[in-house]
């Protein structure tokens, strides 16, 4: 079954997780169901994009959300640019296909003072684990960096006298990001206590108590933990800090290029996201200081 070569091609060739191929194996024998029953044809290889599309509105008209309709679609337009590949159709039938529209999730990033309180808050705890945790709330807020790319510094890619890291951001891509005095302070007393502590022998500047590099889900527990004793925001993550070191930078007067460098972004769009913030900012300042807005 083809269906099962491409899930083969997934495994071995493309190397996918397990969990990943499961949704791809799970979105396309629900179109292939639906295709049995609705036009009583179980080949999905040789489908029309008109009946795809009549899922697609049976997706939407049973309540299924507009991203979850696009990550099935997506599923099954890989499976044809598989079928495609090894010559078992000519055209895939979603070539053309456009993507349903997706209403933006609008994340409010932390204020300025709710910063400031967690950073305070953190600045009478000398032991090893609380300096390493604050060293992780000011580089991520003064440098914008991504949690991967604070994971994965190194002590080499340090350089205190020049107040500046090197970091390696997405597709391998090298950018350098400024070190503010303060954070320079907190990370030569973490380098301190490191030391201290004989944890040597480990490249990676962020570590446990133990020396073992420090990982995703720590980093997520260590802002969650913080940032819940003084913000009532939702979502408390490590992006959320990168969002507010990109919105308070703008709402500072940073130009959208400026910010699109040290972000480590490709592109303008991306950067983009991060202005909604900022025009609402700009729009209080606005209403409050235009003379119009006193009479």
């Amino acid at each position: 079954m083809l269906i099962q070569a491409f899930l083969d091609y997934l495994e071995y060739e493309k190397k996918y997780s397990k969990h990943t191929i499961l949704a791809y194996k799970t979105d396309l024998v629900e179109f292939k169901d639906f295709c049995d029953v609705q036009f009583d044809q179980d080949d999905i290889e040789n489908i029309h994009y008109n009946q795809i599309r009549t899922w697609i509105v049976d997706l939407v008209n049973r309540g299924v959300v507009n991203r979850s309709v696009n990550r099935k679609v997506s599923s099954l337009k890989s499976f044809y640019k598989f079928l495609q590949k090894i010559n078992e159709i000519e055209v895939n039938p979603l070539a053309k296909h456009k993507a349903l529209k997706i209403k933006k999730k609008i994340q409010t990033p932390f204020d300025e003072n709710e910063i400031e309180q967690v950073i305070k808050g953190m600045s009478n705890d000398l032991d090893f684990e609380s300096v390493r945790n604050r060293l992780i709330v000011e580089l991520l807020y003064s440098t914008g960096i991504r949690r991967t790319e604070l994971i994965n510094i190194k002590e080499k890619d340090i350089d205190c006298n020049k107040g500046v890291i090197k970091v390696l951001g997405k597709r391998n891509k090298e950018r350098f990001v400024m070190l503010l005095p303060s954070v320079k302070n907190t990370l030569v007393k973490y380098l301190a206590l490191k030391k201290e502590y004989e944890i040597e022998g480990v490249e990676e500047l962020l570590v446990t108590k133990k020396g073992v590099k420090i990982y995703e889900t720590l980093v997520y527990r260590i802002i969650n933990l913080y940032f819940s004793r003084v913000s009532s925001k939702v979502k408390k993550s490590p992006h959320i800090l990168r969002h507010a070191f990109a919105t308070h930078l703008l709402n500072n007067g940073a130009s959208l290029n400026s910010v699109k460098e040290l972000l480590g972004h490709s592109s303008l769009a991306s950067t983009q996201v991060y202005t909604h913030n900022s025009l609402e900012q700009i729009k209080k300042v606005y209403n409050k200081a235009h003379p119009r807005e006193s009479k």
